[in-house]
């Protein structure tokens, strides 16, 4: 029985911190993402958002199977979040000729595509990190 509390424990952390990330993602890229994807059909912005969220997956991953306490996998998962969140503002933040606000509201897929693998790179570079 306790396995299985422990188990919700960490799982619905996860999936709460998931959740937590999906309105936070949205407040901080300058476009309005679920506008974009669910009443526009935006591919762009659905692949760059796609990838943010698997970019936020892979650390809380590793963050599940190296923390040594719930405390500890809390505040890992809160540093993922973190990285994440950090990384889009400041990628969307870039103006001119490799602005992602503008190429993701316009639907140029290449730059949704470019957006995904960028986090899900970032993602990678962040549960390696934690795996010390």
């Amino acid at each position: 029985m306790t396995s299985i509390f422990f188990f919700l424990l960490f799982f619905l952390t996860a999936v709460a911190v998931l959740i937590l990330f999906l309105y936070l993602y949205a407040k901080v890229t300058p476009y309005d993402d679920y506008k974009l994807i669910f009443e526009e059909n935006n591919v762009a912005a659905a692949l760059g958002f796609g990838g943010a969220v698997l970019g936020l997956c892979i650390p809380l991953y590793s963050a599940l199977v190296s923390s040594v306490s719930y405390f500890d996998f809390f505040l890992w998962a809160l540093v993922a979040m973190s990285v994440q969140l950090l990384f889009a503002y400041g990628v969307t933040k870039k103006k001119g000729k490799f602005s992602f606000e503008k190429h993701i509201e316009e639907g140029v897929v290449s730059a949704g595509i470019l957006m995904a693998f960028l986090s899900i790179s970032i993602g990678l570079l962040n549960a390696g990190s934690m795996s010390y």
